[in-house]
């Protein structure tokens, strides 16, 4: 029995009724840039994300970068951030001429550890840009905290969190701006890229919404210099079907996660040598509801011999992925900046220990034992 990474066709399969002549009614209208179906979308986002105001783009980096460009962040300034996500983090803010400052992660949430934010920030800081990393929210009180005392900027990567809770909150719901992705992966994606920017400050919200179009209003007329960065109708379509099935899903992805929970423990296999992912702000160990919601955009685990075990669960049909191998602070194009292996050590321990397994909604109880099985039998029988 093979278990794929992510199955995008079982998805699919069940929402192609529905998806399908939202499709077709694209092409009939051929308005295939912005327009109502954006607009809706937009404002669907917005609701589902405790948010007043959304724009719709081109993709989860365009998100950010956007969110800096809105706040004239370039050349002299820096923006906080965590070296332990995908590219596109620190890439967006290196893009516009900043310099992004990495500071460590939580060793059990892999997300931007808010205790080390007050030393990174020097009189050029602009701007803090936490990830809510897997699924699982930053510390965002505290974050906003630190924040607020030094009248920085939240920009929010919720790329793998929409719909993620921290004290009830939504992801994106805490900072001036908060960024998600459509790729199609993701826990909601569409069918290419995309992605979209969620506010509370109506200005904001304008500025974005006219960067995004070559910074024009009106039509041709141009105050500020923006991009094309604009959602299109498609995948809105598809975004504003999938939406109405997101908390379905994510109950099926903390169902997989609180089984996957039990099957490594009656293993033997937790805590050692397998470290489960934790949910330290719930309630009860196997929570993963409550006031603080982990979507579990990714289940990934903590183990030795990482790679061996890569190469093994692959030779079994078994889908599983690294991320992230190098972290940012140790990625050529940024050795200019003067990091060093053992700078940021709990960052480079996740690069090296973490692999993700499948998680997705439609996983079955039985490829979630062979997953488990394949890997007791790497450690125990091995």
């Amino acid at each position: 029995m093979k278990v794929p990474l992510l199955d995008l066709r079982a998805q699919y399969a069940a929402i192609r009724e529905e998806i399908e002549p939202e499709i077709l009614q694209v092409f009939e209208e051929q308005g295939f840039i912005l327009g109502p179906r954006v607009k809706a979308c937009e404002e669907a986002v917005a609701g589902y994300s405790q948010c007043k105001y959304a724009c719709g783009v081109s993709s989860g980096t365009d998100a950010l970068l956007i969110s800096l460009m809105a706040e004239g962040i370039g050349p002299g300034d820096e923006v906080i951030t965590s070296p332990y996500t995908f590219f596109a983090t620190g890439g967006s803010i290196a893009r516009l001429g900043a310099k992004p400052v990495f500071v460590d992660i939580c060793p059990h949430t892999w997300n931007l550890c808010p205790a080390h934010l007050e030393a990174a920030i020097t009189g050029r800081t602009r701007a803090i840009m936490p990830v809510h990393l897997y699924g699982q929210m930053a510390e965002m009180e505290r974050i906003m905290e630190v924040a607020r005392k030094h009248s920085l900027v939240v920009i929010e990567d919720g790329a793998q969190a929409i719909g993620a809770e921290f004290g009830g909150n939504r992801a994106g719901s805490f900072g001036e701006y908060g960024c998600f992705s459509f790729f199609p992966s993701k826990n909601l994606g569409g069918a290419g890229d995309g992605g979209m920017v969620v506010t509370n400050d109506e200005a904001r919200a304008e500025k974005l919404a006219r960067l995004r179009n070559h910074g024009s209003k009106p039509k041709y007329y141009h105050a500020m210099i923006g991009g094309n960065f604009r959602l299109d109708a498609m995948q809105a379509a598809v975004v504003n079907v999938k939406l109405k099935h997101l908390d379905a899903w994510t109950e099926g992805r903390q169902r997989n996660a609180v089984r996957y929970h039990r099957l490594f423990q009656e293993a033997g296999l937790a805590p050692d040598p397998v470290q489960l992912p934790e949910h330290p702000y719930a309630d009860e160990p196997d929570a993963v509801g409550k006031d603080h919601r982990h979507i579990f955009n990714q289940y990934v685990i903590t183990v030795p011999r990482r790679d061996e075990l890569r190469a093994h669960l692959q030779q079994q049909g078994i889908g599983c992925e690294i991320y992230y191998p190098v972290p940012l602070h140790l990625q050529e194009c940024f050795s200019d900046l003067g990091y060093k292996p053992g700078s940021l050590p709990e960052s480079e321990r996740a690069a090296e220990r973490t692999l993700a397994l499948p998680i997705y909604p439609e996983l079955t109880d039985a490829q979630a034992e062979r997953v488990v099985a394949s890997i007791r039998a790497f450690y125990r029988e091995g």
